[in-house]
């Protein structure tokens, strides 16, 4: 095909030789109609952008099934990723046992003592990092070295587990 053509025209003309077939292929490589559509639809899209961009596939058709087989491949990689995530996230909206709840409020009461008897920059530090600051960002914050730091944090937390484990919440 030459580039002098009109985008939307080929588009259109290759959706309509094209489309079908694509959706059958995507359909038994997903078992999935609707996401065979999807992916399809995806497909097409991106040929518009190539061409828009002066870009024409010498085949388009090959061109739209390799973008669609590749489609479907990174579809699956990410369903397979889903999948394996999903078993580990526990459902939010059970409801929790009254024994649990106590549990964890004792333990909460446990931590909060804990974290009360130790000096003001060790407290913030260690909550500092349980918010998922990063060390040296913790350092800058209360005016220590990264070293320091580290050995501060250790030193706080074996404290805190300490103190957690006499309360018997560890």
């Amino acid at each position: 095909m030459t580039t002098e053509c009109n985008p939307d025209k080929l588009v259109e003309t290759a959706y309509a030789v094209h489309a079908g077939p694509l959706v059958r292929q995507l359909t038994a490589i997903t078992r999935d109609g609707a996401a065979a559509e999807d992916l399809a639809q995806e497909a097409f899209v991106r040929l518009v952008i190539q061409l828009r961009a002066g870009r024409v596939p010498d085949n388009i058709g090959a061109w739209l099934y390799r973008v669609g087989q590749n489609l479907a491949i990174s579809r699956g990689r990410r369903m397979a990723v889903a999948r394996r995530w999903n078993a580990e996230i526990a459902p939010g909206d059970l409801a929790q046992s009254p024994e649990l709840k106590a549990i964890e409020s004792e333990t909460f009461d446990s931590l909060c003592i804990a974290l009360s008897e130790l000096g003001s920059t060790d407290r913030a530090a260690l909550i500092l990092a349980a918010h998922g600051y990063r060390g040296s960002e913790i350092a800058q914050s209360i005016g220590r070295t990264d070293a320091a730091t580290r050995t501060m944090l250790c030193r706080a937390r074996t404290k805190v587990r300490g103190r957690l484990m006499q309360a018997g919440a560890g």
